[in-house]
């Protein structure tokens, strides 16, 4: 049997590595939505530029069904549905967005290593433009349980994928990868996204020290963060009464964002553990550009993405 599950084994070089712990905690509900979002996208937001068709892979049925809904030609009459679809349509063209800036800066750097940090139910391992990289997906034990019952057959594109479960703020990172066959020598993309807003500014000081410690020159950091907002407090209370409304989980129930910073602060904390600004990218502006129909509410924005390089 397969280290996914299946009685499918990949070839050697595309084998999956997984490096187990157990841990209670649940599974990020997060993930699913912003999968959903990314399947909700594909073929339909900035054509030629995003696509992720193995998004729809990785959700389960009822998933895969709220997915198909959000992508009907006329919104649907209920007042759930259209909350559903709402939702989906809006979280799809903030992910069609973030993912084309990422994935270009990815394909720019071209490095023999990916780093996904709170990797979720990200798809690049298996859609990857660049087959000859080696991807470690950092996340939580229980995400990646989850997430490789969802894979079950699908084979990587990428050269190796290796899972290291790591719990941010009480693992540690460095340690972890350098078991899990990171090579701190050699070029890596590190991807961090969106997860700042849950992390603690010790816990993200924290990761960015092992990122400096193990990127060789010529590596690359690629990070997405909310920048401060009064009226956010308002944008998850709605998210609450979506939630409640739609009859659903609410998704940052258990996931609350804790932080957010300027552009000023996270270029003085990159700067200080020996990385470069090269680029710090306005989300909302990036969709303008694409074409995506993104909505920038008082509420909630899209964030910035921002790149840093060890020159």
């Amino acid at each position: 049997m397969s280290p996914n599950g299946s009685d499918r084994t990949p070839p050697p070089e595309r084998r999956a590595t997984i490096i187990d712990r157990v841990t209670d905690k649940a599974a990020s509900r997060t993930a699913v939505l912003v999968c959903q979002g990314r399947a909700v996208a594909d073929g339909r937001l900035a054509v030629g530029r995003f696509s992720d068709p193995i998004a729809a892979q990785l959700l389960h049925d009822d998933e895969r069904a709220a997915v198909r809904r959000a992508r009907a030609p006329r919104p649907p009459g209920g007042w759930r549905e259209r909350l559903e679809f709402e939702m989906l349509t809006a979280t799809a063209a903030v992910l069609a967005t973030r993912t084309v800036v990422i994935d270009e800066a990815i394909r720019e750097a071209s490095a023999a290593q990916l780093v996904l940090l709170g990797a979720g139910l990200d798809g690049r391992a298996w859609r990857t433009s660049e087959p000859a990289a080696e991807v470690f997906e950092v996340d939580h034990p229980a995400s990646q349980r989850d997430k490789r019952a969802r894979v079950g057959a699908l084979v990587p594109a990428a050269k190796s994928l290796t899972y290291v479960p790591v719990e941010f703020g009480r693992d540690d990172l460095g340690a972890r990868l350098a078991e899990a066959g990171h090579r701190a020598d050699a070029t890596t993309t590190w991807v961090w996204e969106g997860v700042l807003p849950y992390l603690t500014q010790p816990q993200v000081e924290s990761t960015l020290a092992v990122v400096a410690a193990r990127s060789a020159n010529g590596s690359r950091l690629i990070a997405t963060y909310p920048t401060p907002n009064r009226f956010a407090a308002l944008g998850r209370a709605g998210m609450r009464l979506y939630s409640k409304l739609a009859g659903a989980r609410d998704p940052l129930a258990d996931e609350p964002h804790v932080s957010a910073w300027w552009p000023a602060e996270m270029a003085a904390l990159t700067t200080r553990y020996g990385l470069t600004v090269t680029a710090d990218v306005e989300l909302i502006e990036a969709a303008r550009r694409l074409g995506v129909p993104a909505r920038q509410s008082r509420a909630y924005g899209l964030g910035r993405a921002l790149i840093a390089d060890r020159i």
